[in-house]
């Protein structure tokens, strides 16, 4: 991207960079959340799932303090005063997140505690006090204690002698005030609640009765402490600065700095304090000290601090299925089944996937056909995030076994991904792949296949593009999209995109794929210049975007710009959406939705209407600074002329939501009115889309299974070529 290009839009987009414009990148991130909360506390959720929406805001927002909130607190001790596109200080960013924060953290207790838990309990399900539990319970956890905890738990001293322990991140400790009965002194000590136990422990003479394991510790703590009075014992926990910064030098042992670094911020500043209601002025006193905290960063918690037990109890409570969402089975199409000739099948046309109302079992056919098929030479494949016992991983190694060429880059920077992307990486390297550990200054976020393969007619790249990560446990909730294709263009590019990953290869330019940084960036500017010059025709454009965030300043600048000539722009942000819908003469065109659901909204879509010649793209990149200037993306389009439609189509039933869909007016959110209306969920029409056609395979299996000759019309009907080809035969 040249810099007079850059200079050019600045100074087009300048009149629509105003301060008052933006929306603050941090609290929108809050506002996000908040609509999580709000399906923890909607009665149209079965129970157990709004447990889980419970579950997950806590988890979300100790991942914001961790990263986030710590990178206010770096800035505000390096002495950055800078504003961000809002006009907010870091100090200010700070100030209003905590204060945001401490009515959030009253929300999310009132509804487990006034909502929720006497739901669970109407339904038998309970999470007891020890005041609750009956003789026999209690004898139960006192042998617990004697038995499992008391040999594990060690007490930690805090006097002149030994000085306070240090707190890890996340971990739950409990404080303790002493007397000694003795000398009459008073002292002090920390308990940390073992991560080996199952937080919820599971009480006798119940299928559905717990009780919380730091409330059995508290109860017989005294036992720890012969000889001493405990006066009082209450627990907290502290949320460290957890971003990893490696210091990416010109350097062979990246991957060693890296497993430094993972060790190093263990002891990152505290950057939030959470104490249980009661505790005393004498011990709040002592935890702020020791533990260098304000008292602005400091949360009281009128329940179980760290809800995010809650997301274990959703799996530990047996049976009660209607307090769940009702399972389906994702569909496979038949031509990327196990079973078929998945190869041949991608040579006659390209394949759209919906995950996870298509089966993510699809992607791992591929790779396993890939893997042990003699035909193949070649595989590359780029990892952000897999699972912890990853299929992809062994497929991989048996493909470098069986002698092919297995080339994996694995991003050991993926935040919170760390530690098990080492693994991996370590693991691909003793089974025989040569693997990257990603670009100097950037992460590799692209999601991208390639296989290489001698047909009978010469070699051909088989590829697989997506917008979501390559793992089989987060594609059963996280809604994605994927391409299957042989497609001439888009192989010899990814061909160069491989060459540039392992490599000094600077390809002069891409034919069909886009990639970051830079060039996504530039390209999506002229598909919103061109729909521009259009409407300033008179003529009727369209811009269509889905995405998981958009706080890119420039871009956000771009699409006011857009609205201000008369683009009709409908956008769909899961989360951070740092664009205004309120501003008079500047954004009038633009509507904002937000989906939040069963499933994490994960896909991204770009879709311009370009005069009534339809553009569809999807990409691996959201509309941030960070994807479109720090990370190695790709954005993609869609040719085939049905997949097309398909993906338009897509892209329309999630704009017509009307249930889970919120909508962005005024800086806040609001559920769309139904009155007089047809209910709309998306997801679940999605879902019943992949019931019927299981259940229209299924009738058709049982037609071949009756007439032999049926089947053999069908399949030939199924290799002809599909309308729209667009293979390199």
């Amino acid at each position: 991207m040249s810099k007079e290009f850059l200079a050019n839009e600045e100074e087009k987009t300048k009149p629509y960079r105003k301060a008052e414009y933006f929306t603050n990148r941090e609290l929108s991130w809050m506002d996000f959340n908040d609509r999580v909360l709000e399906e923890a506390r909607s009665k149209d959720n079965p129970l157990l799932e709004r447990i889980n929406f419970l579950g997950i805001t806590q988890s979300n927002v100790d991942e914001f303090f961790m990263v986030r909130v710590a990178s206010l607190h770096k800035l505000i001790a390096a002495g950055i005063k800078k504003t961000d596109a809002s006009g907010m200080t870091p100090l200010k960013q700070l100030k209003a997140i905590n204060k945001k924060e401490q009515l959030t953290v009253k929300k999310r207790y009132s509804t487990y505690l006034r909502s929720l838990l006497p739901l669970l309990e109407k339904n038998n399900i309970y999470i007891k006090d020890v005041a609750d539990l009956n003789e026999q319970q209690y004898e139960f956890i006192r042998r617990y204690f004697d038995d499992e905890l008391y040999p594990v738990l060690t007490p930690m001293a805090d006097d002149a002698d030994r000085p306070f322990p240090f707190i890890f991140n996340d971990s739950l400790n409990i404080a303790v005030h002493l007397k000694d009965e003795e000398k009459n002194e008073h002292d002090y000590a920390t308990v940390r609640v073992p991560n080996i136990f199952k937080r919820l422990v599971k009480l006798p003479d119940s299928d559905n009765s717990f009780i919380l394991l730091e409330n059995i510790i508290k109860e017989f703590i005294g036992k720890l402490f012969d000889g001493y009075e405990v006066k009082e014992s209450t627990c907290f926990r502290a949320t460290r600065d957890m971003d990893l910064d490696v210091a990416e030098r010109d350097t062979s042992d990246f991957l060693l700095s890296v497993q430094k670094q993972l060790k190093d911020r263990e002891h990152g500043k505290v950057v939030r304090l959470e104490i249980e209601k009661g505790m005393s002025e004498k011990l709040r006193r002592r935890l702020f000290k020791k533990l260098d905290v304000d008292k602005e960063e400091v949360y009281e918690i009128s329940g179980p601090i760290d809800l995010t037990f809650l997301k274990k109890l959703y799996g530990a409570v047996k049976d009660h299925d209607e307090l769940r969402y009702k399972p389906f089975k994702a569909y496979v199409d038949p031509a990327l089944d196990l079973s078929s000739d998945i190869f041949a099948n991608i040579r006659k046309q390209d394949y759209l996937v919906q995950h996870p109302y298509d089966s993510f079992d699809a992607v791992l056919n591929f790779i396993k056909k890939a893997a042990h098929d003699d035909k193949v030479l070649a595989i590359k494949m780029t990892l952000y995030r897999v699972s912890g016992n990853s299929p992809i991983i062994k497929y991989l190694g048996e493909a470098a076994q069986a002698g092919k060429q297995v080339t994996v880059l694995v991003e050991v920077k993926a935040r919170f991904d760390e530690q098990n992307n080492v693994h991996w990486a370590i693991t691909l390297e003793q089974m025989g792949c040569h693997v990257i550990y990603g670009l100097k200054g950037l992460k590799t976020h692209t999601k991208i296949t390639l296989v290489i393969r001698r047909d009978e007619d010469g070699i051909r790249r088989y590829l697989h593009l997506g917008t979501g990560n390559y793992n089989d446990v987060t594609a059963h909730f996280y809604t994605d999209m994927g391409l299957f294709t042989c497609q001439r263009e888009l192989g010899i590019d990814a061909t160069n995109l491989f060459n540039m990953l392992s490599g000094y290869s600077r390809p002069p330019y891409f034919r069909q794929l886009r990639i970051s940084p830079e060039y996504i960036r530039e390209f999506i500017n002229q598909k919103i210049d061109r729909e521009i010059e259009i409407a300033k025709a008179g003529r009727h454009a369209e811009i269509h975007m889905k995405m998981n965030s958009l706080s890119d300043p420039e871009i956000i600048a771009k699409l006011y710009e857009a609205s201000h000539a008369g683009v009709i722009i409908h956008l769909i942000v899961r989360g951070i959406c740092c664009l205004r819908t309120d501003l008079p003469g500047i954004s009038d065109n633009i509507e904002v939705h937000s989906i939040v659901g069963r499933f994490l909204e994960h896909s991204r879509i770009y879709y311009f209407y370009n005069d009534g010649n339809d553009e569809i793209f999807l990409s691996s990149a959201d509309m941030m600074k960070r994807n479109l200037n720090r990370r190695v993306e790709t954005l993609f389009p869609i040719l085939q002329p049905d997949l097309k439609a398909r993906a338009i189509a897509i892209y329309d039933k999630m704009w017509q939501d009307n249930v889970k869909a919120r909508v962005l007016h005024d800086q806040s959110y609001s559920m769309i009115d139904l009155r007089g209306k047809e209910a709309v969920n998306s997801q679940e029409y999605f879902i019943n889309e992949a019931v019927e056609k299981n259940r229209v395979l299924k009738e058709k299996r049982k037609e071949m299974a009756r007439k032999p000759e049926a089947f053999k019309v069908m399949r030939k009907e199924d290799n002809e070529l599909t309308l729209g080809d667009q293979k390199d035969e």
